[in-house]
């Protein structure tokens, strides 16, 4: 495929057919995704493949926390763990939501569930002191994520970043025996799409760019 095609057409796949992705094409996938850029070039990533399906069932058990708030959020018209606007969803909302189970069950159905980790002992937390939550940490290692989905895209197979099992770190962790020096940073379902789609729904260019600050004129082509 041709790179611009490959990047206006990876969507967020959660539904897959019983092809499998043999080790070779998963192989061949990691291998082109790993030349992602990173803070100072340290690579502080590391990647789980799971395939035991005992334990895909275990991670998406374990996502059920973050997805059933997420879906609850939701559904108050609320923006879903946003930590700038207080929630009103109560303990009762939250018991009351459905579709939880539907909405984990792509991360034990697909062929291979893909974990992965980044070294806190190598990034670099440049937002660590301003009074905000961090996020120039995942700069070091969502690009390789990215890179995964993409060429995966490529390849003709497909998934998507999911992070509900983050709110249930200590139990990932031990699940996959992950050094509490590594933070869960995405999971990531991969299989052969059931459909793929080809028109994708984003803002154009002149909604989010600006000229010379961030209430400057719109950018559009002089």
């Amino acid at each position: 495929m041709e790179f611009d095609d490959v990047i206006r057409t990876t969507f967020a796949a959660r539904e897959f057919t019983d092809d499998p992705v043999s080790d070779e094409v998963l192989w061949d996938i990691l291998d082109t995704a790993r030349f992602a850029p990173s803070g100072g070039n340290r690579q502080g990533a590391h990647v789980i493949a799971v395939r035991d399906p005992a334990t895909k069932q275990a991670v998406a058990e374990l996502s059920k926390t973050g997805a059933r708030r997420y879906l609850a959020q939701r559904a108050a018209g609320e923006m879903p763990w946003n930590v700038v606007h207080p929630s009103a969803v109560t303990d009762a909302d939250l018991a009351a939501t459905k579709g939880v189970d539907e909405f984990v069950a792509p991360l034990a159905a697909a062929p291979v569930l893909l974990v992965v980790t980044v070294n806190l002992e190598v990034v670099a937390s440049m937002d660590k002191d301003l009074d905000r939550i961090g996020v120039v940490p995942g700069g070091s290692i969502y690009p390789l994520v990215w890179n995964i989905l993409t060429t995966a895209r490529s390849r003709g197979y497909g998934g998507t970043i999911t992070t509900m099992a983050v709110t249930e770190e200590p139990g990932v962790r031990e699940l996959l025996a992950i050094p509490d020096t590594h933070a869960v940073a995405a999971v990531l379902p991969l299989g052969k799409p059931v459909k793929q789609l080809t028109r994708l729904r984003r803002e154009p260019v002149e909604d989010f760019v600006t000229r010379e600050r961030f209430d400057g004129n719109p950018f559009t082509p002089m």
